[in-house]
């Protein structure tokens, strides 16, 4: 059985003390590093990003000669930084990508996704819910990534794990599977890191969006 959730462990406290919104900022932060998929001057969007603490490391990676859009179905508190911009947006409405493009027309170097289903503590049915997210974030990032460019989405570990991550290998040249270490002991999410875009955008349509 899964330790109950400890508001004051490592990170957390360590999160609290360096002015990170939230753990997770550690997670994007050592997958970005160990993967080496942002430089300055580039272009990130981070879908499901409140209360913005992959952003907050995101943001500090392009610096201020790049672009660091987030949205969420939740404000995201601003940051204080004229690179980084923020709208409240449903990824399922039909306007998603044309509310994305308002913040940024250009493609992106790196799209991230930390999107989490609400878990009902059914095993099955959450993880099934985490993929639907994933595929969407995919969906996303096929119509907005660069050729070359680079993906990032927690997982949900399960049963259709390496249907997913079969799927994005086949618009990716490279694949891996990241467990970082801020990563609760119990946890079984994993986030899945696409490298070298391939350009297609003819993902089939039960992917997600249309």
């Amino acid at each position: 059985m899964a330790k109950p959730y400890d508001p004051k462990d490592f990170y957390y406290r360590r999160a609290k003390a360096e002015g990170l919104r939230s753990r997770s900022a550690y997670k994007i932060d050592e997958i970005v590093r160990r993967h080496r998929l942002l430089a300055h001057g580039q272009a990130v969007l981070d879908l499901g990003a409140a209360p913005g603490g992959f952003l907050q490391v995101l943001a500090d990676a392009v610096g201020e000669k790049g672009i660091a859009v987030g949205v969420d179905l939740e404000p995201v508190r601003n940051l204080g930084k004229p690179w980084v911009k923020t709208a409240i947006v449903d990824l399922l409405a039909p306007d998603a990508l044309s509310r994305i493009r308002a913040l940024h027309s250009g493609p992106f170097d790196l799209v991230t996704s930390d999107m989490a289903p609400k878990t009902i503590g059914v095993k099955v049915t959450d993880e099934a819910r985490s993929l639907e997210l994933c595929r969407m974030a995919l969906a996303i990032a096929c119509d907005t990534l660069k050729p070359g460019g680079g993906f990032v989405t927690k997982v949900l570990m399960g049963g259709d794990f390496p249907l997913f991550r079969r799927e994005v290998a086949t618009l990716f040249d490279k694949v891996h599977v990241a467990r970082p270490e801020a990563t609760r002991e119990h946890s079984y999410e994993v986030y899945v890191v696409g490298k070298g875009f391939a350009g297609d955008r003819s993902l089939p349509r039960d992917l997600g969006h249309s």
